[in-house]
């Protein structure tokens, strides 16, 4: 009697200290906002189970079901027959129910830079992949896309993102992209007139144009600056092969076997184009030189500096043959 008493007694302690593991997994492992989540209750014993999902809401289920309306990382903990010591609390990261894109702004010209961001909540860094595209052109390919729209009319920028090699969301925005006023260079050539827009560094390809009041037949031959009349005859004293000019900032630009620039009394004289120049003006808005040369129009910004060298090297504008006039209409 006595060793079925310390039988019972030791298996009673040996119950008694039998450790209960409690732990849980969710399924599935990347939930979304508005996703049902089942939690798997794992643990080797226990009678109660008190969870807290982390966003305010809880449940006495031993295995339940949760749903998170909004994205981000909640603590979930699991409490077995409300002890302290008989917990585990685990993250879990909610993503956003649908992938999305932002954009720089909500009112859209032709040639200016537009920004648009994607919008992806990724704290496990899936691997993710973005392809962009406007009007079906792919453009882009990483999680930003910075471009500019050349027409004025609806368009659609379209992202596809695809999320661990597997999962894949498409996105599309229809945006509305209107014209805008911008300075214009006119050029006159032997087989009729043409208008360019010039958009800061981009500009339209030249169009034929039928405004011929801009032009004037006189051309670059007489200036007024500074409240002085110049006249391309008095000129010819400082400067005796000149046959056309502009003056801006102290400085004149003119034409003589090429294209020149120099203080007016003829002082830090220095080459700008080497090449025969027809024509040339000056846009005082882009702060730009427009010059002609056989076979294209080229440009470069004003010269700067007070020795009058220069540090950009020219670029073509257009490829117009016979250029015998250019004109700027300096829209501010």
């Amino acid at each position: 009697m006595k060793q079925t008493f310390i039988l019972l007694t030791i298996c009673c302690a040996l119950f008694a200290c039998k450790k209960i593991d409690v732990t849980y997994d969710y399924s599935p492992t990347a939930p979304r906002a508005g996703e049902a989540v089942s939690f798997n209750n794992l643990s080797n014993g226990g009678e109660d189970w008190a969870w807290t999902f982390g966003d305010g809401a809880t449940s006495t289920i031993k295995s339940p079901s949760h749903t998170y309306k909004q994205p981000g990382t909640y603590q979930v903990t699991l409490k077995v027959d409300n002890k302290n010591s008989l917990t585990c609390t685990k993250q879990i990261t909610i993503y956003d129910t649908i992938p999305t894109f932002v954009m720089s702004d909500s009112v859209f010209t032709i040639y200016k830079d537009y920004t648009f961001t994607a919008n992806l909540y990724n704290p496990y860094n899936f691997p993710v992949s973005y392809r962009w595209t406007v009007d079906g052109e792919e453009k882009g390919t990483d999680n930003t896309l910075t471009t500019y729209f050349t027409q004025a009319k609806k368009t659609k920028v379209a992202l596809r993102v695809t999320v661990n090699n597997s999962e894949t969301t498409d996105i599309e925005k229809e945006l509305s992209v209107s014209d805008t006023e911008t300075n214009s260079v006119y050029f006159r050539t032997a087989a009729g007139d043409y208008r360019q827009r010039i958009f800061g560094a981009r500009s339209e390809e030249p169009k034929p144009t039928t405004d011929t009041s801009v032009f004037n037949d006189a051309q670059d031959t007489l200036q007024v600056y500074n409240g002085k009349t110049f006249r391309l005859s008095e000129l010819k004293a400082v400067f005796p092969a000149i046959e056309g000019f502009k003056i801006a900032n102290r400085k004149i630009y003119f034409r003589a076997n090429g294209l020149w620039v120099a203080a007016l009394d003829g002082t830090n004289l220095v080459q700008i184009e080497t090449e025969a120049c027809p024509a040339m003006n000056l846009d005082m808005v882009d702060n730009r030189i427009y010059w002609a040369v056989a076979n294209e129009v080229r440009y470069m910004p004003q010269v700067g500096a007070e020795n009058n060298r220069f540090v950009t090297v020219p670029q073509t504008i257009n490829t117009l043959k016979g250029v015998t006039c250019i004109v700027s209409d300096n829209i501010e």
